[in-house]
């Protein structure tokens, strides 16, 4: 049974312009707003996925993984996608609350809050503070706008603001924001005899106090890394887990050593 499309759920072309998208956002937002359909329980259903399709064909990098993702797995690329991005990824950054916005102005609509409190109820909750010269605003929220729980997050918010606007945010809120855990970095030594064929790869990961395999790509070159997806530290107040990168040193033959120690002791 084939999966949902964002780009269906839009009505666009799959090589349509940014501007087209948002422009095809603006009116199903406007057609499934649940201001205008008080009579059409699907509306807010509708409203999520749309909002949904729109976060991710709006964002640059992230249509391009779906783009990716289409190509390779055809009608399965949304279940491959939502495996691979949590709400909080789908929805960072996006520009979902100014088009809410701008139609409450237009049209005399609810506004974000008064609509996001009614898909997420208390788990949605508005920010906007000016402090210490940083400014942000947004919404946060728990539960998702897709099919799985949802994890806390905001959007709206000035980039890179680090710690401290994390700070103020969860002094205005009272929420604690998601924190992502570290990248870990380890090295693991190949002939490239191995390297060169592939194959699995057994690693004892020493942070989780378990053990890998790991699939070794066919032609790996050395100094290349592999990255295993969010098995690296472990994220914070529902934040995703960082990854691993292990980056692969050929093994050297004996004798190869050996000449390289002699050179090394003559040198000195």
């Amino acid at each position: 049974m084939a999966q949902q499309d964002y780009y269906q759920i839009l009505g666009v072309d799959p090589h349509a312009e940014a501007k087209t998208i948002k422009d095809a956002y603006r009116e199903l937002a406007f057609r499934y707003h649940p201001d205008r359909n008080e009579k059409n329980p699907d509306s807010a259903e509708m409203m999520k996925s749309v909002n949904e399709a729109y976060a991710v064909l709006s964002n640059v990098e992230k249509r391009r993984a779906y783009d990716a993702m289409r190509s390779r797995f055809g009608d399965n690329a949304y279940g491959q996608f939502r495996n691979t991005y949590t709400e909080q990824d789908i929805f960072s950054g996006s520009d979902i609350h100014q088009i809410f916005e701008e139609m409450a102005r237009s049209f005399g609509l609810r506004g974000v809050d008064a609509i996001f409190n009614d898909f997420y109820g208390s788990g949605y909750k508005r920010f906007d503070f000016r402090q210490h010269g940083l400014r942000g605003s947004g919404f946060i929220y728990r539960g998702g706008f897709g099919r799985r729980g949802g994890k806390a997050m905001a959007t709206g918010a000035s980039p890179g603001l680090g710690r401290f606007a994390n700070y103020l945010l969860q002094k205005v809120t009272g929420l604690s924001l998601p924190q992502m855990g570290q990248d870990i970095h380890d090295t693991i030594q190949l002939t490239p005899e191995f390297a060169r064929a592939g194959g699995p790869y057994p690693y004892h990961h020493l942070r989780r106090s378990k053990r890998l395999v790991v699939s070794i790509p066919a032609g790996t070159k050395d100094g290349q890394q592999i990255r295993l997806s969010q098995m690296g530290g472990t994220g914070k107040n529902g934040g995703p887990n960082g990854d691993l990168y292990l980056k692969v040193k050929f093994k050297k033959p004996f004798l190869e050593k050996a000449k390289d120690f002699i050179v090394s002791a003559f040198s000195r």
